[in-house]
C-alpha cells in the first residue's frame, strides 16, 4: 500500500466519480482505476460501489478511509515535524553554566532564543565549570558555560570561544568606609576580610587572585568563600567584608550595595561557551546563531575552530 493510494482512494470518496476525482489529484482516470483496484486486491475486499449515480464507499470502504485519513494526516504532520526540527525549530537543549552568566550575557540570549524557537525545551542547570565540562564530554550536556579555556579529559572535542572579557571589581555595604569610592588598592583589599567564590571549584578564579595577592595570600586563606556572585554580592551588602567577584556583578540592583574597581587593574578568565565540536544539532546550531547577535567576538573565535557559520 502506498500514500499515494489512500489519496486516491480519499479523492474517489470525495467526488464520487473517477473523472472527477482523477482530475483532483492531477492523473488520468485510466491508471486511477487501476490504482483503486489494486488497492481493493490488496485489502481483500471492494472499497467503492461503482454505480450509474456515482461512485460510493462500502461498509469495508467506509472503515478504510477513517484510517486512510488519519494515515494521511499523519503523514503531513511528520513532514512539518521533520521539517521543523530539521530548522532547530523544535527538540531540546541542555545548558550547564556558572552562576555569574545569569548577569550577562545568558538573560538577553535566553529571552531572544526562547522568543524565536518557543518550542525548543531548555533544560538548564547551574553548576561549576569543571563538572559542566565534564557534562559535556559525556554527553549529559549540549553547551557548557563557564570560566576559562575548558580543562580535564576528553577536551580536545570540544569546540569552545569566549563570550566576553571581565575585570575584577570589590562590593561593599553601604555603611562600609569603602562605599563612594570609585576604587580599591591592593593595599586595602589585604587589610579587611574579603569574600570570594571559587576556592577549588573554579581553579582559573582563585588562581588569578593568588597571582594578585602574590606571597601575601593571608587574606585569601581567611577569607570567606561563597557559592556563587549572588551570594556574594549579599554578604558584602550585610557587612560581612568585602565581596570580590567580576565587573558584571554590578548588575546585582541593591540599594544597600556599593561597588569599586580593584587597582591594579585585574583581568578575570573569560566567560567560556563550550560544545562538542562534531555536534550535528539544528537546536544547537539556532542557539548558536543566537549568541552571535549578541556576543561581538564569538563569531570570529567559532569561525577559526568551525569555519565561517
Amino acid at each position: 500500500m502506498e500514500a499515494r493510494q489512500l489519496r486516491y482512494a480519499v479523492a474517489l470518496a470525495e467526488h464520487q466519480h473517477f473523472g472527477r476525482a482523477a482530475a483532483a489529484v492531477g492523473i488520468a482516470q485510466p491508471p486511477l482505476s487501476k490504482q483503486i483496484a489494486a488497492l481493493e486486491r490488496e485489502m481483500g475486499a471492494r472499497l467503492f460501489d461503482r454505480t450509474t449515480h456515482g461512485v460510493f464507499p462500502t461498509a469495508a470502504g467506509e472503515a478504510f478511509l477513517v484510517r486512510a485519513h488519519r494515515a494521511l494526516a499523519e503523514m503531513s504532520a511528520a513532514a512539518v515535524d521533520s521539517g521543523r526540527a530539521a530548522r532547530g525549530e523544535t527538540g531540546m537543549l541542555r545548558i550547564g553554566f556558572v552562576a555569574s552568566a545569569l548577569l550577562e550575557p545568558l538573560p538577553r540570549v535566553l529571552v531572544r532564543f526562547g522568543r524565536d524557537r518557543p518550542d525548543v525545551r531548555l533544560s538548564l542547570h547551574e553548576m561549576s565549570t569543571s563538572r559542566s565540562t565534564a557534562a559535556l564530554v559525556s554527553g549529559e550536556l549540549d553547551i557548557a558555560i563557564g570560566l576559562g579555556s575548558p580543562r580535564g579529559p576528553g577536551v580536545e572535542s570540544l569546540a569552545w570561544a569566549p563570550l566576553g572579557q571581565d575585570r575584577l571589581v570589590a562590593a561593599v555595604a553601604r555603611s562600609h568606609p569603602y562605599a563612594g569610592q570609585q576604587t580599591i588598592g591592593l593595599g586595602q583589599l589585604r587589610r579587611q576580610h574579603l569574600i570570594i567564590s571559587a576556592g577549588e571549584d573554579e581553579p582559573a578564579v582563585i588562581g588569578t587572585l593568588r597571582a594578585l595577592f602574590g606571597a601575601d595570600t593571608g587574606a585569601l586563606e581567611g577569607a570567606t568563600v561563597a557559592r556563587d556572585v549572588h551570594t556574594i554580592a549579599g554578604l558584602a551588602a550585610c557587612g560581612v567584608g568585602v565581596g570580590l567577584g567580576p565587573a558584571r556583578m554590578r548588575m546585582i540592583a541593591r540599594p544597600d550595595l556599593w561597588f569599586c574597581s580593584v587597582t591594579p587593574h585585574t583581568l578575570l578568565p573569560d566567560l567560556t561557551l563550550s560544545f562538542r565540536a562534531a555536534e550535528g544539532s539544528p537546536v544547537l546550531a539556532a542557539f548558536l546563531d543566537t549568541l552571535r547577535g549578541h556576543c561581538a567576538d564569538i563569531d570570529d573565535a567559532l569561525a577559526r575552530q568551525l569555519g565561517p557559520g
